[in-house]
């Protein structure tokens, strides 16, 4: 899929009934503009809510980062009308080459009734759905406090400006500001040292057909997921080590010498890594998903383990849900309270499930790798 850029705007636009102003009250301000965000303000906006959208970044990446839709979150997407376009950007029948020491050893075909696309292009069909309702995100406008009263959130940005809106919705990121904002606890564990390098690469020579899976003996592997609709490999990997066993951060020269160990395929050579991140488990839930008239939805309100490839997908449940509490406690003439106790109390509790589920399917991998023939597909049941 090539990527149509649109327009971004770092003031809001009065185009259609569902945005603001600039300098006005609007209903709903979205804090993020990651799948969590974007779905959300979509929603809003179907619903003829007045919403803006906030993000700190100066404009749309193009990694990866998620790469799965499930089955709920293709449903929901169907219902925000853009369920076609994720088919179109995505590919469905995944197989999974599995290698051992070295060896082919087994092809697994998988099909969940998921989709393969990357988080970007994800991101970008969400921005595209949410420009034709009169909404574009807002770049390069970072929260740094919040203030609440008995009629609404004022938003202050980094650059001096304030928003003003009736409700507000943290949809941040694991690292949220606005969860840090309102002294909202981040409570579980986060391992001390990265267990995973992960990148964006290009590996002329390498078969786009299959999701390689090399893995040995030892317990260390290498993985290379072709993203539809490009010619990049989504790369997973142990990461490398010093002399002191201290993992080193992600370069394309380490992905070079990792493939190289674990595939050993020496006409391969990888390049131009566009996206460069270490992994390293967290397992957190905030204590609290609503504060007054803010609530938090996605990493922002919950991390865990990647196996299964739940983290994007939950992040869209909740906003479909958080959609439905705003307009509840917008349409009245029940206590608003009422209306935002519901999402916490609905949603609480899937992310205390999400936390204990991935980790038992992340600990299901780490066994599995280490059986000729076995890969991922541990953890996607």
């Amino acid at each position: 899929m090539t990527e149509t850029m649109t327009a971004e705007t770092t003031t809001a636009e009065t185009t259609t009934a569902g945005t603001a102003t600039a300098g006005s009250t609007t209903e709903v301000l979205v804090a993020g503009s990651g799948p969590t965000g974007l779905t959300l303000a979509c929603d809003l906006a179907l619903r003829g809510i007045s919403v803006r959208v906030l993000d700190q970044r100066s404009g749309p990446h193009r990694e990866s980062r998620g790469k799965g839709l499930t089955p709920d979150s293709l449903e929901v997407f169907a219902r925000l009308g853009v369920g076609e376009r994720m088919e179109t950007a995505g590919s469905r029948g995944l197989v999974l080459r599995k290698y051992f020491d070295g060896t082919h050893v087994q092809d697994t075909p998988v099909d969940g009734g998921g989709l393969l696309i990357g988080q970007w292009q994800v991101e970008e069909v969400l921005r595209e759905r949410l420009a034709g309702l009169g909404v574009r995100v807002e770049y390069g406008a970072r929260v740094v406090g919040l203030a609440q009263d008995p009629a609404g959130v004022t938003a202050r940005l980094a650059d001096g400006r304030s928003v003003r809106a009736r409700y507000a919705a943290g949809c941040d990121g694991g690292r949220s500001t606005t969860r840090e904002l309102l002294g909202i606890p981040f409570e579980g564990y986060t391992e001390e040292k990265p267990t995973m390098v992960v990148g964006d690469v290009r590996a002329p020579g390498l078969s786009r057909d299959h999701w390689h899976q090399w893995f040995t003996s030892g317990g260390g592997g290498i993985l290379l997921c072709p993203m539809p609709g490009t010619d990049t490999f989504q790369l997973q990997s142990a990461p490398e080590t010093d002399g002191d066993g201290e993992p080193l951060p992600p370069t394309l020269e380490g992905f070079q010498r990792l493939f190289d160990r674990y595939a050993g395929m020496a006409g391969i050579r990888l390049t131009e890594a566009t996206w460069l991140s270490s992994w390293r488990v967290n397992v957190r839930r905030a204590a609290r998903m609503r504060e007054g008239r803010v609530l938090l939805a996605g990493d922002a309100a919950h991390v865990h383990p990647i196996a299964g490839g739940l983290g994007m997908n939950t992040g869209v449940q909740d906003a479909e849900a958080l959609a439905r509490t705003l307009a509840a406690a917008l349409a009245g003439p029940a206590p608003a309270g009422d209306a935002l106790d519901g999402y916490q109390a609905e949603r609480l509790p899937v992310a205390e499930r999400l936390l204990a589920d991935t980790t038992a399917r992340h600990r299901r991998v780490l066994a599995a790798v280490r059986e000729p023939g076995r890969g991922t597909e541990a953890g996607m049941g």
